[in-house]
C-alpha cells in the first residue's frame, strides 16, 4: 500500500516499535500522528525521526492512554482537524507493578492495553471508513496464552488475584478478542484490522513493572529482538498488499497463526465488546 499522504496514527510512537513503526511510515512519505504521553521523548524521537528519513510530515499528540478523558480528546483533535484516518496502529502498552486504579476507577494494565485501543478505534470509526482502504493494527502477544487460562469477564480488572503478568496476559488476549469482533461488526466497510505478536523486544515495556521484571528484561536483553525487528510484523500488517483483504487474524512473523482458541469465540467476543463499552461509556 502506498502510503503518500496518507494520515497514520502511532501510539507509543517515541520509543520501540512504536518509534520504528512511525519511522518506518515516514520514510514512506506517510502523514504521521506520533501519540506519546512523555513530551520529552516526543520531540527527541520527533527529531530523530525527520533526521533519519528527512520527512518533515511528522506530528506529535499527547495523551496520557491510562485516562479515559486523554483518548476522547486525541480522537477529538484527529478528527477535527483531519477528514479521514488511513491508518491506526494501538502499539502503547504497559506491564505496571502492582494492582492500580485510573481515575476512572479501572485497573491501569486493562485500562492502558486494551480499553485506550478500543475507545480510539471507536471514536475513529467513521474517519477510519472515510478511508479508501483503511487499516487497524493492534499490537499483541503471545502472553495472551497465559491469560487465557484466567480469563473471566466478571473479572476482567483482577479484583481478585492479581498478577502483573496475568493482568497483561487478559490484557494481550482482549486485543485479539477485539480484533476479531470488529473484523465482524466493520464487516461492510473499507476497514481491515489485525493483530499481532512482535516478538520479545527490548522497549520500555517493563518501565513501571517490579524489579524482578526489570532485572529479567535486563537479563534477557542479549537474547531479545531489537525494536526495528520487533516492528517487522506491525509494518507488514500496516503496508503489504498481501494482507489487504486479510482481517480478524493474528500474525507472529509476519504469517498468520492461531492464537488461544478463546480468542476466537463469538460469544465471548460480543461479551467483552459490550463489557468494553460499558467501561468506556460508549454503550
Amino acid at each position: 500500500m502506498d502510503l503518500t499522504n496518507k494520515l497514520c496514527v502511532v501510539t507509543g510512537a517515541n520509543s520501540g516499535i512504536g518509534k520504528e513503526t512511525a519511522r518506518a511510515f515516514a520514510k514512506q512519505q506517510a502523514y504521521v500522528i506520533m501519540v506519546c504521553r512523555n513530551e520529552k521523548r516526543a520531540k527527541e524521537a520527533k527529531h530523530e525521526i525527520i533526521a533519519k528519513t528527512n520527512h518533515t510530515g511528522v506530528e506529535i499528540m499527547l495523551a496520557d492512554l491510562a485516562l479515559q478523558h486523554d483518548v476522547r480528546e486525541l480522537a477529538n483533535k484527529i478528527t477535527q482537524k483531519y477528514e479521514k484516518v488511513d491508518l491506526l496502529v494501538n502499539n502503547a502498552g504497559l506491564i505496571p507493578d502492582d494492582r492500580e486504579e485510573t481515575i476512572d476507577g479501572i485497573e491501569k494494565t486493562l485500562a492502558v492495553n486494551h480499553l485506550a485501543p478500543f475507545l480510539l478505534t471507536n471514536l475513529l470509526g467513521d474517519h477510519l471508513k472515510k478511508a479508501t482502504e483503511a487499516r487497524v493494527v493492534n499490537v499483541s502477544s503471545e502472553v495472551h496464552r497465559l491469560g487465557a487460562k484466567s480469563f473471566d469477564l466478571d473479572n476482567l480488572q483482577l479484583r481478585n488475584d492479581y498478577s502483573p503478568m496475568k493482568a497483561y496476559g487478559i490484557s494481550k488476549l482482549c486485543n485479539i478478542m477485539f480484533t476479531h469482533e470488529l473484523s465482524k461488526r466493520w464487516a461492510d466497510s473499507t476497514v481491515t484490522t489485525n493483530s499481532l505478536h512482535p516478538g520479545v523486544v527490548r522497549t520500555q515495556l517493563a518501565e513501571e513493572a517490579s524489579w524482578f521484571m526489570k532485572l529479567f528484561y535486563f537479563i534477557g536483553k542479549p537474547f531479545m529482538r531489537s525494536p526495528k525487528s520487533g516492528a517487522k510484523t506491525s509494518i507488514y500488517l500496516s503496508t503489504s498488499d498481501e494482507v489487504a483483504d486479510t482481517s480478524g487474524k493474528y500474525f507472529r512473523n509476519r504469517k498468520e497463526i492461531p492464537p488461544a482458541d478463546i480468542a476466537y469465540d463469538d460469544a465471548l467476543t460480543n461479551e467483552l465488546w459490550e463489557r468494553s463499552a460499558e467501561l468506556t461509556g460508549l454503550s
